[in-house]
């Protein structure tokens, strides 16, 4: 299991005791099966963004508040070689395979962000079964190099290198390989953080 998965389901514990949360309360709040919540503090499961925003929305914190543990302030500048693997992605979606995708932070040291811009790789897995699902926020991609194939809703995508698609992330949608090749894009994810009542 890789350290960065350990901190992850570490910080994960520590926000849901912070709250006065079991597991299943947070599950309950999320959305989510309790074995999500169970395999992710232990650093079992490989982590999706999808179930990780519905925690991160329960919570009331970021998406990087999980992905990142800097406390820097003021502008964060990333030099060329300094992106951060912060979290292996599977897919974006726990029920469908897309690709393995590699999620480097280009702001995990910057706190109190809106936004959680990431370079990510694709590297194709051969599966074909492709569930959509949606989630509230908006999405950015800006294609680098390869093909990225974009489900969104009915409608299908290809993004080349030069191109890009912003798009709302309550439509299902899905982020994948294009006809077995790998690629590389930029990603900006806006997620909403749901205040307490």
């Amino acid at each position: 299991m890789a350290e960065q998965d350990n901190r992850l389901g570490r910080k994960l514990v520590t926000l849901r005791e912070a709250h006065h949360l079991s597991q299943q309360q947070l599950a309950e709040r999320a959305g989510a099966d309790v074995e999500i919540i169970k395999g992710l503090e232990e650093g079992n499961l490989p982590s999706s963004l999808a179930p990780l925003i519905q925690i991160t929305r329960a919570l009331g914190v970021r998406l990087g508040t999980l992905m990142d543990d800097d406390e820097a302030t003021g502008p964060y500048y990333v030099e060329k070689g300094q992106m951060e693997e912060v979290t292996r992605l599977k897919s974006l979606e726990t029920a469908s395979d897309a690709g393995d995708l590699s999620y480097f932070s280009l702001a995990a040291g910057r706190p109190s962000r809106h936004m959680d811009p990431f370079i990510i790789t694709i590297t194709p897995s051969g599966e074909t079964d492709h569930k959509l699902v949606g989630h509230e926020g908006e999405e950015f991609l800006y294609g680098l190099e390869g093909e990225v194939e974009i489900a969104y809703g009915d409608e299908l995508y290809v993004l080349h290198p030069g191109e890009s698609i912003y798009y709302d992330s309550i439509v299902p949608h899905q982020v994948r390989a294009y006809k077995g090749q790998g690629a590389k894009f930029l990603a900006c994810v806006y997620t909403p953080v749901e205040k307490e009542a």
